[in-house]
């Protein structure tokens, strides 16, 4: 096990196995790492292991070669799934594993899959199984998740000066969202605004429905918007409570899209309000302006990755808790309003069209 730059050999590297992180809106900020790894080894042939919603954000990506599912809840369950991905993994004979997942897991079927070299943080009692560890600090804690993943990768030479998210929709979904859009009612030149009420991590980290439907209602007069409902499955629910307090009619899309679609369908919002949430990350690397409502999660570490957003959030006495569900009063969502949003959007909006103007 090293950490040492010197130990890493790029020139025998000619494949090379990314495992992704779980969640969407993580499996987005790793993207400016998948960029550096891509322009370090220019011609190896990337593969992404990542579960089956991950894999979907991957397709067509500009830095990836090939997906290959993890799928833990299917054929990949338990100890002879592990091992039945392990040969798949190794019959395709990867030069090097790169861990942005955290777990002891993803250590474990690298080395099944007979990989040489594996990298990662030192995290989850895995160090051992690593040959290119990165200690976990103080410092890198306290990081942004997109510096996180790229101060590992820093460590054995592999890096990037084009640090910013990147998503890829291909020109048939972009289509595809353009014919949903007009069987509603909504042209090509109409300015949409994105709603997005969800957070699958937890309840904790969801502003109020009726909250969502005040602001839309009113960025909806103000702007002469229409507005676009997204979210899951899970989702669906409070989408519809949302459309049913608003005075103007909404589309509502949650639960009715792939993870593909909901790409295409967020790129094509011109505004975006949500939670912190997978959808804010995706929004965030489409470069859609949002306003992003934050409680018990931390601003600092996972904030939108973007110049074009805007988080609002007030102090209380026990944000960020980082909890899924609140054990009190959700005083951190409580204290934002209605008019925190709306005027939050309002000066945004004004600064991009400066931005683009100055253009």
């Amino acid at each position: 096990m090293t950490d040492s730059i010197s130990a890493l050999d790029k020139s025998a590297i000619r494949t090379i196995l990314v495992r992704a992180v779980n969640w969407l809106g993580d499996a987005v900020m790793t993207t400016p790492a998948l960029r550096a790894i891509r322009e370090s080894f220019p011609e190896a042939r990337i593969t992404v292991l990542a579960n089956p919603l991950v894999a979907e954000l991957f397709a067509n990506h500009e830095t990836v070669d090939a997906v290959h599912v993890y799928d833990r809840k299917g054929r990949h369950a338990g100890i002879r799934g592990r091992i039945r991905l392990a040969r798949e993994l190794r019959a395709e004979r990867f030069d090097l594993a790169i861990l942005l997942q955290n777990a002891i897991d993803a250590a474990l079927i690298a080395r099944l899959a007979r990989i040489p070299r594996i990298m990662g943080y030192r995290t989850d009692g895995r160090g051992m199984l690593l040959t290119h560890g990165a200690p976990v600090t103080i410092e890198a804690k306290k990081l942004h998740h997109v510096d996180y993943y790229l101060a590992m990768l820093s460590r054995f030479g592999i890096e990037t000066g084009a640090k910013h998210l990147s998503l890829t929709v291909t020109r048939e979904e972009k289509e595809g969202t353009a014919r949903l859009l007009a069987a509603a009612g909504i042209g090509a030149n109409d300015f949409v605004i994105g709603i997005n009420p969800g957070a699958t991590y937890g309840s904790a980290k969801r502003w109020y429905p009726e909250r969502f439907a005040a602001v839309a209602d009113e960025l909806s007069l103000r702007w002469g918007a229409r507005v676009v409902v997204t979210g899951g499955p899970g989702e669906a629910a409070i989408a519809a409570d949302i459309a049913a307090a608003m005075t103007v009619p909404a589309l509502v899309m949650a639960g009715k899209t792939s993870v593909r679609e909901l790409m295409a369908l967020i790129k094509r919002c011109d505004f975006f309000i949500t939670n912190d949430s997978g959808p804010m990350h995706i929004a965030a690397a489409f470069s859609v302006p949002l306003v992003a409502v934050f409680g018990p999660t931390d601003h600092t570490t996972t904030s939108p990755w973007s110049d074009r957003a805007a988080v609002v959030r007030r102090d209380t006495d026990c944000a960020p808790c980082l909890l899924r569900e609140c054990p009190t009063d959700h005083r951190c969502m409580t204290a934002v309003t209605m008019t925190d949003v709306v005027e939050a959007a309002e000066r945004l909006r004004t600064c991009v069209a400066a931005l683009e103007h100055s253009a």
